[in-house]
Order: C-alpha cells, then structure tokens, then sequence
C-alpha cells in the first residue's frame, strides 16, 4: 500500500511528480527488499504517519483489506486528501466505501491494467504503466476535480485513461480478466488432477498451451479470491456462457461438424488480429518472450 505526496505541476523526464512517497507495509520481508533495492519512499511504521502527511492516498491491497484500511484511516484522513485504489472489481468495494468512509473525505477508484502474475518490491518496472490502460471509475459523487487530477497523475506516469462506471467496469473486466484467470486455474487443476488420476508425469511435458496458461494461474491467490467474491455475479454469467460456448465445442467434436468448427476458429482468430491492431500486444510468436 503506497501513501503518496503529489504535486501535479512537477514533471520531468523521469517522471518526479511527488514530494514525498510515503510506504506503509506490514510484511517485514517486503519492507526488506524495498531497502535492499533503495526504491524511493519513506516507509511509516504507523498507518497514521502517511495518512496525515499525504495528498493522494493508493491503496495496493486485496480488497478484503478495504474495510480494515478504511476504519483505521478514518481518524487521520484531512478532507483534501484524495483515495484511490488498484483493485479489479469495483462495484462491491464501492459499496464498502460508501458505507465505512467518512462522509467529507473521497475515494474515486482506478484500476490500471498493467502488472504480471508476480508481485512484490523485486517485481516492480519503471515503465509497468507505459501505455497501458487505466479506468478511472466515475459514479454520481465523484468530483469532477478529483477525476481530472487523477487522470493527470495517470497519464503522467505513462498510462491511457478512460473513465467508466462501476457496473459497465465489473461486466467488461468478468470477460476480459477474471474469467481468463479462472479458466487458467481450473485448466492447471485438471491437468493435476489427470496426473494422478492417470499416473502420468505429464506436467514436464507442458506444451506451449499448458505453459502459459500456468503463468497466468501463479497470481497471487489472495487477490484473485477476493476478485472473483467480489464480482461473482458478473463472473458467474460469464461462466455460463464459457460452459454453453464449450458445450457448443464439444457437440461439433463428437459430430465432426467440419464447417461448424473451422467457423468457429476462423472467428475467434480474428481477435488476436485485432488485439495487436490495438497495440495491446506485439506481432511475435510465444508472447514475444526470447
């Protein structure tokens, strides 16, 4: 969690745009690699110590954390000071705000898209916001002063910004994130599953397929619980859908329905096509990785 001093007007080519940054982490282990990599920011060995100091409060913490963080700040927040947050769902965290924050202090939320399935000081990149997306999430009580400034201090640090609702956010985010992250787990739950059902040592020869969709199932298992709580029901209907879609694959297979399935291949290829169109990723085979 990262409790940072802004101030907007200072920019230059490395991207200085705080005073101060201020850390407040409870795991020693983390607070020991943040020193031993001389990472900027001042690491507050009370809660209070950064919230009475700082401008912009970004809370980077499973969002189970939200209503703890919350009460505990309540106390020292000055009414200037600004909140956001990383977190992937918004709908069910902002009722949590609402409902614990105090009333003359405000939170608008962000999600930037950016990161790896590492976490962690050592995994940290000085460009890991360079033209990636970050949705600012707009509801009827944000402040349009409070938006803008987010925005800026977004676009400072090198991303694209759009501002959404908490609804259309957690209904695009079910499909695009969340339900790739659960395919990913029960996809390498199976295959353990089939290793010892079958007694075969198949995970060393993970093909391409397998590999990578183990990369994206060693996320940190805290956060990705508390994404699919909080937004089940979107993550639920999109499950369904995968099901019926799976379904569909899975009727075409035992028929052999040629023109049936080459359809729906042909179809699907086309999103790569336009992902790297969108620059969402590079034209290179294996993820582009050497």
């Amino acid at each position: 969690m990262w409790f940072v001093g802004i101030i907007f007007i200072e920019t230059n080519s490395k991207k200085k745009i705080a005073n101060k940054i201020y850390i407040y982490e409870k795991s020693k282990s983390c607070i020991a690699k943040i020193k031993r990599l001389k990472l900027p920011g001042i690491i507050v060995k009370r809660l209070e110590e950064g919230v009475k100091k700082s401008d912009l409060i970004i809370l980077c913490t499973p969002m189970s954390e939200y209503k703890n963080l919350i009460l505990k700040m309540n106390k020292f927040l000055l009414t200037k000071t600004i909140i956001t947050d990383v977190g992937s769902s918004k709908l069910e965290s902002s009722k949590i705000i609402k409902k614990f924050l105090r009333k003359d202090v405000c939170w608008t939320q962000s999600h930037p898209i950016a990161g790896s399935e590492v976490s962690g000081p050592e995994h940290g990149k000085h460009d890991i916001f360079e033209k990636k997306w970050c949705v600012l999430i707009k509801e009827k009580s944000t402040k349009k002063k409070h938006l803008s400034m987010l925005g800026n201090f977004w676009r400072k640090i090198g991303s694209k910004v759009v501002v959404m609702t908490p609804e259309k956010h957690d209904k695009i985010f079910s499909i695009t994130s969340h339900l790739p992250h659960l395919i990913a787990y029960n996809l390498v739950k199976s295959a353990q599953d089939f290793e010892k059902i079958q007694n075969f040592d198949l995970i060393k020869y993970s093909a391409g397929g397998l590999r990578d969709f183990s990369r994206i199932a060693a996320s940190n298992e805290i956060m990705w619980r508390d994404i699919f709580f909080n937004n089940k029901q979107n993550i639920s209907r999109a499950i369904d859908l995968f099901i019926k879609n799976l379904n569909s694959f899975k009727k075409d297979i035992n028929s052999k329905n040629n023109k049936s399935i080459l359809k729906k291949l042909i179809q699907t290829k086309k999103v790569r096509s336009k992902i790297i169109k969108l620059k969402q990723d590079i034209n290179k085979p294996d993820f582009g990785r050497n």
